[in-house]
Order: structure tokens, then C-alpha cells, then sequence
């Protein structure tokens, strides 16, 4: 039976990119910024609306997984998506990018695949609009003893939290890792996310071993300032980890802290820019290297993303980390 360094389980979503600026976001009544909800409704309409349309598989998760598989890490995705057009096309990209994608599309239902509309400004700054559409019905059905059983580490989403059969799903694959002995993590997703679900991710953090946020995330789980949040955070996790946009990274296990020094780099386009520094920071982990270390490698793959158009890697990351000297 197959085993997997990383096993991701979040939402599949088809990323669909356009350049916008803040006067078309305003008249679209679109946050900048943020991630939002929309209804199937308000997502036709702003597919509608994009210009010069670029489509690519996404999901926070999913965009970790296609970092840690350009990396050379042996990857699967649990995730849903329907037999439709852009499910098929969701599902081959991801095996052909290296990541099993163990859950066949799904075929029935009214519900189609996820995806999210994402306006990109001037600045680099990414507007996130996404419908669930399938990913909605993410459940613990989906979770196979043999994909999340067989995992030395798992990486969730927070969004899952937003449905209460996605939850379901979260806390069997964390309990499945955890009884074969792999540890388990999550990204906090965003603040608004926090909000939604503070209670839960207070909670969380106790259980998990790593937590990975950034500055916005980490002071409105805990409703203080960074630093007050961070010193809370160590005392009840195994692992944090805290981005601070530009600014050093901060990494804290127990008594050990590593801060993790950051090139300023302006960015082509930021989607991605957390999705990829996960995806170095858990290379590292995955390989025993030291916190300094794996920050390091988080940055330097969060740098790639952020220097490009779309969410995921397209430069050999493993030569980026020699040049850097840290392999």
C-alpha cells in the first residue's frame, strides 16, 4: 500500500485569474484583498466579468501540494470535484503535476466543480471570489483510511471549517494520521476565517502539531497584538509559524525560536504567496531540517510564486534552495 510524505485535504477549486483595478473592484463591490464567498448566482457574474481569462487548478491546499510534488515529495489531495469539464481537467493536472488525486470526479448531482474568481490589481494584490459548488459537500466519506492512515504529514485548510461536513472530514483525517503516528497541521486560511471560527481554532492549535498564519491571522485568533498572540500560541502548540508579509518570519517550537529574515520582492502577482511558503516550510520539515532553515526555504518559495503570473511554481525550487545554499 502506498505511503505519502504529504497528504493535503481542502478544496479543490479551478482558479481563474484576470488583472483588475481598484476602480473595477469597487464598481464590482469586490473587497480587495480577501477571500469571499460568493453564491453560484454572483459567481456567474463575475466570470462574466473577467477579461482575458487564464485558468489553473488551485485550492490553498492544492497549491501547497503542486510545490511539495515540484520538490519531489510523494503528495496526494483528497478533494471532490464533479464529472464536468473543469472537474476532469482539475483531476488530470493534478496527477500530471505529481499529486494523487485520490478521489474520482464525481458524476451526478446538480453541483458543479469549484471555482474561484480571482482579480489581480496593479500592485500584485489578489482578490479572491470563490463558489464551492462541490466542494461544499466535502465529507469524511471522502477521507480514505488508506490515503490519510498512510501519511507521515498532513496539511488542512481552515475554509474546511465553513461546512459542517467539512469539518467532519477535517477531524477524521487528523485522527486517522495521528493513530499511525504522522503529524498534522493547518494553515489558518485568513482572518476572516478566524472569526468565523475562533473557538474551533483555539482548539485546534492545542491538538495540531504545527499551526502556519500569518500577522492578521495569529492576532485575531487570539483578539490581541502579535506579540501577545505569538507568546499565547507557543504555550499551546507544538509548532508556529507566523509570515508577516516582507517582514521576517517568526518560527516557534517550544523553547526554541528561529526568525527568518525576508527579501523584499515586488510582486508580479501574490496569489499563492502562503500556499508556497507552506509548501518550502513543510519541505523542510519533511527533510528534519532546522526551523531557521525551513523558513528560509518557505521564503524562498513563497519569492518564485509571487514573481510570476498564477499560484503555483514554475522555476525548479530545488535549484533555488542550492543556490541559496540550503541544501
Amino acid at each position: 500500500m502506498k505511503s505519502y510524505q504529504v497528504v493535503g485535504i481542502g478544496n479543490a477549486i479551478v482558479d481563474v485569474f484576470s488583472s483588475a483595478d481598484d476602480s473595477f473592484l469597487d464598481l464590482m463591490g469586490i473587497q480587495k484583498g480577501i477571500m469571499q464567498l460568493v453564491e453560484r448566482e454572483r459567481g456567474e457574474l463575475l466570470y462574466s466579468a473577467m477579461t482575458n481569462r487564464q485558468q489553473a487548478p488551485g485550492g490553498s491546499v492544492a497549491n501547497t501540494l503542486a510545490g511539495l510534488g515540484n520538490l519531489g515529495l510523494t503528495t496526494a489531495f483528497i478533494g471532490r470535484v464533479h464529472d464536468d469539464a473543469l472537474g476532469r481537467f482539475y483531476a488530470q493536472t493534478m496527477a500530471q503535476e505529481g499529486t494523487d488525486f485520490v478521489n474520482p470526479p464525481v458524476r451526478g448531482g446538480e453541483l458543479p466543480t469549484s471555482r474561484s474568481m480571482i482579480f489581480v490589481a496593479p500592485d500584485g494584490e489578489r482578490s479572491m471570489n470563490t463558489y464551492l459548488g462541490i466542494s461544499s459537500e466535502l465529507g469524511p466519506d471522502d477521507v480514505s483510511d488508506s490515503v490519510a492512515g498512510k501519511a507521515e504529514i498532513l496539511f488542512l485548510e481552515g475554509y474546511l471549517y465553513d461546512k459542517p461536513k467539512g469539518k467532519q472530514a477535517f477531524e477524521r483525517a487528523v485522527e486517522l494520521c495521528h493513530r499511525a503516528g504522522g503529524k498534522a497541521g493547518i494553515a489558518l486560511s485568513d482572518p476572516f476565517c478566524v472569526d468565523r471560527h475562533r473557538d474551533d481554532f483555539r482548539r485546534l492549535v492545542k491538538s495540531l502539531d504545527y499551526v502556519i498564519g500569518n500577522e492578521h491571522e495569529w492576532s485575531s485568533l487570539y483578539q490581541t497584538d502579535l506579540s501577545g498572540a505569538l507568546e499565547q500560541a507557543a504555550r499551546d502548540s507544538g509548532l508556529v509559524v507566523c509570515t508577516r508579509s516582507g517582514h521576517d518570519v517568526i518560527v516557534v517550537r517550544g523553547a526554541e525560536e528561529a526568525v527568518v529574515p525576508v527579501r523584499r520582492v515586488v510582486p508580479v502577482d501574490a496569489t499563492g504567496a502562503g500556499d508556497q511558503f507552506a509548501a518550502g516550510f513543510l519541505y523542510g520539515l519533511a527533510t528534519g531540517q532546522p526551523l531557521a532553515t525551513a523558513g528560509r526555504m518557505g521564503c524562498v518559495a513563497a519569492a518564485e510564486v509571487i514573481s510570476h503570473f498564477g499560484a503555483r511554481p514554475e522555476t525548479d525550487l530545488k535549484a533555488l534552495f542550492r543556490k541559496e545554499g540550503l541544501i
